[in-house]
């Protein structure tokens, strides 16, 4: 069960082989994963984004605890398991192609710079601590993100 768990928290293993910036690296599923999310109805969106937040604690926990290193930069469940928080309610699928470059390094950017309160929050221990944090960038993206989505349409 370790395995499974440290697996699904290096985002299928991607935190583990990046030599560099294994965080941006391990949120490639996190796209995936808000193309899906997007395809339900925005009521829907929310409690599945709560759920994967609520999800994703355990896995970072687990796997804290197996690399013995606190908020390790290789656990990146954070990332792409929360990356659908900052798409609510986009509709992706009618935006251009390019369009979730430049969502990707919003989130990205956001994450990387932490804005108040997201970089207090790492304190926190255990996967909640690793967790909160992201959950709190990922609003910032969202508002970001649809920033971009009006100026497109």
């Amino acid at each position: 069960m370790k395995k499974l768990s440290l697996f699904v928290a290096t985002g299928f293993g991607l935190g583990l082989i990046a030599p560099i910036a294994p965080g941006t690296i391990g949120s490639l599923p996190g796209v995936v994963l808000a193309y899906a999310v997007s395809l339900l109805p925005v009521v829907v969106q929310i409690p599945v984004c709560l759920g994967l937040a609520l999800l994703a604690v355990p896995f970072c926990g687990s796997a804290e605890k197996t690399l013995g290193v606190k908020d390790d930069g290789r656990i990146t469940a954070d990332e792409w398991m929360l990356y659908p928080i900052a798409f609510i309610g986009i509709p992706l699928l009618s935006l251009p192609w390019w369009s979730m470059i430049v969502f990707f390094c919003i989130v990205r950017a956001v994450d990387i710079l932490k804005p108040w309160p997201c970089r207090g929050l790492q304190s926190i221990n255990g996967g909640a601590g690793i967790v909160i944090d992201d959950f709190f960038a990922n609003l910032y993206s969202l508002a970001l993100n649809w920033g971009v989505c009006l100026a497109l349409r």
